[in-house]
């Protein structure tokens, strides 16, 4: 669990963490059904949720990352693709069908491009609207990025705040065993 804990304060996300969830289909002969339960089929709770439509062709959408806000993107209609970036790497996933998602955390730049005619893409988020929590400019997200990677290397060369997360989680005798 220690290693677990390092690992974690570690990792910034990564355009890699971001996946695609096959969600449950219930099929019928009249018509097929997806049933989406927060912290069940996706890895937060659902606190909003909205879509995008009539996209006019040639359109994109999206283009800015959230400090807290992970999000959930599927393809209700049509198709489109999404491209991912953590600042580092950009990884293009295309959605077209509605029975998968694509899982988003935060820290990532991610832009909707490439709309079929009639496309709906449909989000549900694990936060209510907060513009506080959007980057929108890409010179500000690489900055962000910049901050936390220093952050984070300040966090780690200090150390102290794993040994307090480690006293939380462990105790303090297991926590100073393993830092030992």
């Amino acid at each position: 669990m220690y290693n677990d804990m390092v690992r974690m304060k570690e990792s910034r996300a990564s355009v890699y963490d971001c996946c695609i969830i096959e969600l449950p289909r219930i099929e019928n002969e009249k018509g097929n059904i997806t049933p989406v339960h927060g912290g069940i089929n996706l890895p937060f709770e659902v606190a909003r949720v909205f879509y995008l439509y009539d996209i006019p062709g040639g359109e994109s959408r999206g283009a800015h990352a959230h400090r807290e806000c992970h999000q959930f993107l599927i393809a209700a209609g049509g198709s489109f693709e999404v491209v991912l970036d953590d600042g580092h790497t950009k990884r293009t996933v295309t959605l077209n069908r509605p029975y998968f998602g694509l899982h988003i955390p935060p820290g990532i730049w991610a832009a909707e491009q490439g709309f079929s005619s009639g496309a709906i893409c449909l989000v549900l988020t694990s936060h209510v609207y907060d513009e506080a929590d959007y980057i929108r400019s890409y010179e500000d997200f690489e900055q962000w990025v910049e901050i936390r990677k220093a952050t984070d290397a300040e966090n780690l060369r200090g150390g102290g705040n794993i040994l307090i997360i480690s006293v939380l989680l462990l105790g303090y005798r297991e926590a100073l065993r393993r830092c030992a």
